[in-house]
């Protein structure tokens, strides 16, 4: 009896265990779902749930005359989520009725499979229900608004499961023109250049978020869960195009044929600082020349002799000398503590500051300033100090150097011999860029302005912030001291003895300036030592009554080049610059306006359809669209008044060429490229003519020449 009593004592107070236990996991269960429900759903959905960007659309550059130097087009990539209800409802019959013909539209848009193929590749990613099935990757606008209307697909993203991921491709519809200034946009901004990467916080505008579900190994958006981005703004430079597409050429000219390693060609609004033009080239290994470096702004040199203006206004400004002032070149050869200095023309003797200067001698400045410098050393940094040659330019690019180097007598390589070299453009480091500022502020009656390349900040067409014109240097000296100083530039070109006069004197207009032909330091070879290396110079500025551009152009040369003399080599480029510039822009007149005259004709315009319509809501000018639908239309305008229809040369679903004759340049190149078209372009305006003629087949990747008028 006393065993029967133990083992019920015991099974009692096991089953009593096991209520006391399930009451337990009972109210835990309750203490879970109902206290802490919340806590834990919040952290299911973090698991599964993720915020991810969205990038906003970047902002376009654009050059002052209004072309479009960096601008971003759509392209898409395409998923199928096959796990979408929609598709997977009735057995898949939404799916199976429509396999067959998605199949065959998809092999004749992207030529690429079969429809077989397309047809079993389908099939298999439905049976494994594979929820981010990748179809696509960077489809064309055109053919991201084809596809839309595919069997299967037109049904929308639940019912047929076709996701759309959007994003931006950048590029340059001009391809070399200014690409190193304008720069490269990279999806790791650290790592962009030139403009692209000066203004990038502008550009790029604000990234929105898009809410992420995460099935199946993948991330699938949740619909409705968006914050959208804010667009960049558009960045208006001081570039304009004739002028750079003339730099570019000129230089791209001059290096060729003289097998020169590198180049720059600057040029700038003497009054404002404005670069109007920023030609960079370089040699590459394979002899090609590309813009692969900002020479101009980035890359500080010895100068040569257009140095010899810095020593020229220093000595005239502290009076020691004036132009008419006598020195002795001593026959083109001066000793210096053991090191001479030589001038590139022998046996000259006696002759006037203002003759030095137009016949570059390097002994008579090297003379001049040992004389009067070498005392007070101060006194002559002082000078190039005042000159801003030892500050950066203020330019605002990001630039990989551009670091001056200006020597001051605390260092510990100055030397006896430091100013004479320097007088004459050795010793020191400074890019051409601040070389284009110091004469510029001479052509502008003393005033150094910054320059810059940016004029304007646009969000949707709108102005929101506009860059002004800022003054450096009120007056870098007196105006005597300019006035002589632009007589001797000026005689640089004029007198039969200057150094320029052979290849710039029979202009239409007048030029002054200064040439350079500096002996470059190869390595720690020295600079007389092996075969000489030459950089050779010309910076100046015209019309010489009253400037209104100035231009530096500096050429480093090769072993191989045949010509090094600063105006055989930079003075020729800068005078097919000038010219160019001159003939277009400063011998043109304006027609007499005619207030009563009225507009009868009819012109007719090529572009985006709601880009039409907002124009003519803004100017006030009624229009009929004759076809609701349609992204491009072809604008009638006549009498104040415009007519819609829809362009059937640029509509056609057909791999045909279009015809975006009378196009903008924008629009043609937007339309092209999203055809697979790689555009090249030349001159500006309106499309006049293209090298694939309208109405021909075509392969993707083919270029086509687009000419401008």
């Amino acid at each position: 009896m006393e065993i029967r009593k133990d083992i019920l004592w015991r099974v009692y107070l096991c089953f009593l265990c096991m209520i006391i236990i399930g009451i337990m996991v009972l109210a835990k269960a309750f203490y879970i779902q109902k206290i802490q429900g919340s806590f834990w759903k919040g952290m299911g959905d973090s698991l599964h749930l993720k915020y991810m960007p969205i990038v906003a659309e970047r902002g376009s550059i654009y050059s002052e005359d209004g072309n479009i130097l960096s601008t971003s087009v759509p392209v898409f990539d395409i998923y199928i989520d096959f796990g979408a209800e929609g598709l997977r409802e009735k057995d898949g019959k939404r799916f199976k009725d429509n396999i067959d013909s998605l199949s065959l539209s998809l092999a004749g848009l992207f030529n690429d499979k079969d429809s077989a193929t397309y047809k079993s590749e389908l099939q298999l990613a439905y049976q494994n229900k594979e929820r981010y099935y990748l179809l696509k990757r960077k489809i064309s606008f055109e053919d991201y608004k084809l596809l839309r209307d595919f069997p299967l697909v037109r049904q929308g993203r639940n019912k047929s499961g076709f996701i759309f991921d959007v994003r931006d491709k950048r590029i340059n519809p001009y391809v070399l023109l200014a690409n190193r200034t304008i720069g490269i946009s990279r999806p790791d901004s650290t790592k962009n250049v030139g403009l692209e990467k000066s203004y990038d916080s502008v550009l790029r505008g604000t990234t929105g978020q898009r809410l992420m579900r995460y099935a199946a190994g993948a991330y699938l958006p949740v619909a409705g869960a968006e914050v959208d981005p804010v667009n960049g703004k558009d960045v208006i430079t001081t570039l304009d195009t004739y002028m750079q597409d003339v730099a570019e050429e000129a230089l791209m000219k001059m290096l060729v044929d003289n097998n020169s390693a590198h180049g720059t060609a600057i040029v700038m609004e003497t009054a404002t600082g404005k670069i109007k033009a920023i030609a960079n080239l370089g040699q590459m290994e394979d002899g090609t020349y590309a813009e692969n470096m900002n020479y101009g702004i980035g890359k500080a040199t010895e100068p040569g002799s257009v140095f010899k203006l810095v020593t020229l206004l220093s000595l005239l400004e502290d009076k020691y000398v004036d132009i008419n002032t006598t020195v002795n070149c001593e026959g083109g050869a001066k000793s210096f503590y053991g090191l001479t200095i030589r001038d590139s023309h022998k046996g000259t003797g006696t002759i006037s500051v203002k003759d030095a200067f137009t016949r570059s001698s390097n002994v008579a400045f090297a003379k001049l300033a040992h004389q009067y410098y070498n005392d007070q050393p101060q006194k002559w940094v002082d000078h190039i100090s005042k000159f801003r040659l030892d500050k950066m330019t203020g330019i605002d690019i990001v630039a990989s150097s551009g670091k001056p180097t200006i020597k001051t007598p605390k260092n510990a390589s100055w030397g006896k011999t430091t100013i004479p070299y320097m007088a004459h453009g050795y010793e020191e480091l400074v890019t051409p860029l601040h070389m284009l500022m110091l004469y510029s502020a001479v052509a502008n009656n003393g005033k150094m302005m910054r320059p810059y390349l940016v004029n304007s900040i646009r969000q949707y067409g709108v102005e929101v912030k506009k860059i002004e014109p800022e003054v450096l240097v009120e007056k870098i000296c007196s105006d005597n001291t300019l006035a002589q100083a632009r007589e001797c530039l000026r005689a640089v070109v004029d007198s039969i003895h200057g150094t320029a006069h052979r290849e710039l004197f029979d202009s239409a207009y007048s030029i002054s300036g200064k040439t350079g032909t500096a002996v470059s330091a190869q390595n720690n070879t020295g600079y007389n030592k092996g075969n000489k290396i030459y950089q050779s110079s010309f910076i100046g500025f015209f019309p010489s009554e009253k400037p209104v551009y100035s231009i530096a152009v500096v050429i480093q040369n090769t072993n191989k080049s045949k010509k090094y003399y600063g105006a055989v080599v930079s003075g020729t480029v800068f005078k097919e610059i000038s010219d160019r510039i001159y003939n277009r822009f400063l011998t043109k007149t304006m027609p007499p306006k005619n207030k009563n005259l009225i507009d009868t004709s009819s012109h007719k315009y090529y572009g985006a359809g709601q880009d039409f319509k907002s124009i003519f809501n803004y100017l006030n000018i009624p229009y009929t669209d004759s076809n609701k639908s349609g992204y491009w239309k072809v604008s009638d305008v006549k009498k104040n008044t415009a007519l819609l229809n829809n362009p059937s040369n640029l509509i056609s679903e057909k791999p045909v060429m279009p015809d975006v004759k009378g196009m903008g340049l924008k629009d043609a190149v937007y339309l092209l490229e999203n055809k697979g078209l790689k555009t090249v372009v030349a001159g500006k305006g309106k499309v006049v003519n293209q090298s694939l003629a309208a109405g021909t087949t075509f392969q993707k990747g083919q270029k086509i020449i687009l000419m401008l008028n």
